[in-house]
């Protein structure tokens, strides 16, 4: 092996740079040529790969967002585009992939590397959820959940100041990671995720409580994915069961939590991740996501690691319950 590619797909996270980096210089350590390839599999197609050196890498261990970029392709679905996208990894010589990112990037990864299989594929988790089964975290949570509590800590601070009981949105479409441990890390009165069924009369009647204790503010994290609908369809149907006459706000975090310079813990694990990933390729590892579980690297195959979540630890939704 001589030549390696390495892209991100899918959503942004912060610590995919420090990754990125990570693999290019360790490709070069071991006598390898990286190669950067922009706009994920869109750019696998459009043969959008330059030749990296080390000093394409400098100075971005602490940038969000992602300098190889990111973008959904519609043409990689396809058999023509995948052998497009096969043709360009060859036109460079490219021999072994590193793709981060998270489900939708492991399966392309997954379908290419059975078509081709004289081209090795690693993942490595680039996701803020923190949902992909074989590693403890994933690169941007951190980040992300120190986000989402920072600004949830702001929020508290007016909500107190004008007896206001606030539903505060965050990301996690199909996974409550984010909104579970912002919210126990905020002290939240209450925590909805999609793993569990929201039962609106139950969350009003704990409301009503607080009411009675005289608290002067309440703060309920909806993780976008929750099955009533998201927080403003929440916040609506709490005020049609009696509380018409409190001040409700809703505050919607959104795409911030994607964003902004990673955490230490994020550069560490994307640095240690990105370096074996390189190391698994070399040894001649394929179809696999590289992930780190009780300090241990692990390899999970991609199969595996797309059909099985990583599920919600029902502790910290006990912690939520006894500690609001």
């Amino acid at each position: 092996m001589k030549k390696i590619g390495v892209f991100t797909s899918g959503g942004d996270s912060p610590g995919m740079n420090a990754a990125i980096r990570s693999v290019v210089r360790t490709a070069i350590h071991l006598g390898m040529k990286p190669y950067g390839i922009y706009r994920g599999y869109q750019g696998m197609v459009d043969n959008e790969i330059v030749e990296m050196d080390a000093f394409s890498v400098s100075n971005i261990l602490q940038l969000g967002g992602t300098i190889l970029r990111s973008a959904r392709s519609e043409e990689f679905r396809t058999k023509e585009g995948r052998a497009k996208a096969y043709k360009n990894l060859k036109k460079h010589g490219i021999d072994a992939i590193v793709a981060i990112g998270g489900d939708g990037t492991f399966t392309g990864a997954k379908v290419f590397s059975q078509e081709y299989r004289d081209i090795q594929f690693v993942g490595l988790p680039g996701t803020i959820d923190n949902d992909l089964m074989g590693t403890d975290y994933t690169i941007g949570y951190d980040t992300a959940i120190n986000t989402a509590m920072s600004a949830i800590d702001k929020i508290k601070d007016t909500a107190n100041s004008f007896d206001r009981l606030f539903f505060v949105e965050v990301m996690g479409r199909d996974a409550g990671f984010i909104a579970l441990r912002a919210g126990i890390a905020t002290g939240a009165e209450a925590v909805l995720v999609p793993e569990m069924e929201t039962d609106i009369d139950a969350l009003v009647k704990k409301l009503r409580k607080n009411v009675a204790r005289r608290k002067n503010s309440a703060i309920v994290i909806v993780a976008e994915g929750d099955d009533a609908g998201g927080a403003f369809k929440i916040a609506e149907q709490v005020k049609a069961k009696g509380f018409e006459d409190y001040e409700m706000r809703v505050s919607i975090l959104g795409h911030l939590q994607r964003g902004g310079s990673p955490t230490c813990m994020d550069r560490m694990l994307a640095s240690r991740l990105g370096m074996e990933a390189v190391k698994a390729l070399q040894a001649g590892v394929s179809g696999v996501l590289v992930g780190k579980k009780c300090k241990d690297i692990v390899y999970t195959p991609f199969e595996k690691a797309i059909k099985n979540k990583q599920k919600l630890n029902p502790l910290l939704l006990e912690i939520v319950e006894i500690l609001s």
